[in-house]
């Protein structure tokens, strides 16, 4: 059934192809439903299971992770699974910039 109404700001809701990204990769332009107001894009269920299938077919699928801080000596260390060190292109010994982002966000760049 196709939406008429935003349910969240009441805007119009119109179809039209959006890109879709996931981590800073671009996965293409899919059809969704876009409400003119606040922006929300919704996709009909058969679209987010191509979506869900170029992101596995990418090696995106996946790429979060649960991990815990640690403690060496004075310091702290958060610990990067294999997975995302390789997709971030990380190497051991590589230098990174770290810094905060905001009170509960940390950034590292390569």
């Amino acid at each position: 059934m196709k939406r008429k109404t935003c349910e969240e700001c009441g805007g119009k809701v119109i179809e039209k192809k959006v890109p879709f990204s996931l981590y800073g990769q671009e996965l293409g332009m899919f059809p969704a439903e876009v409400c003119n107001g606040c922006g929300e894009e919704v996709f009909e269920e058969n679209t987010s299971e191509e979506i869900d299938h170029i992101a596995k077919e990418k090696g995106l699928w996946g790429l979060e992770a649960q991990t815990k801080i640690t403690k060496i000596g004075a310091s702290y260390a958060v610990i990067i699974n294999k997975k995302i060190a390789e997709f971030a292109g990380l190497e051991h010994g590589m230098p990174v910039h770290v810094h905060p982002e905001s009170k509960g966000k940390i950034v590292i760049e390569a």
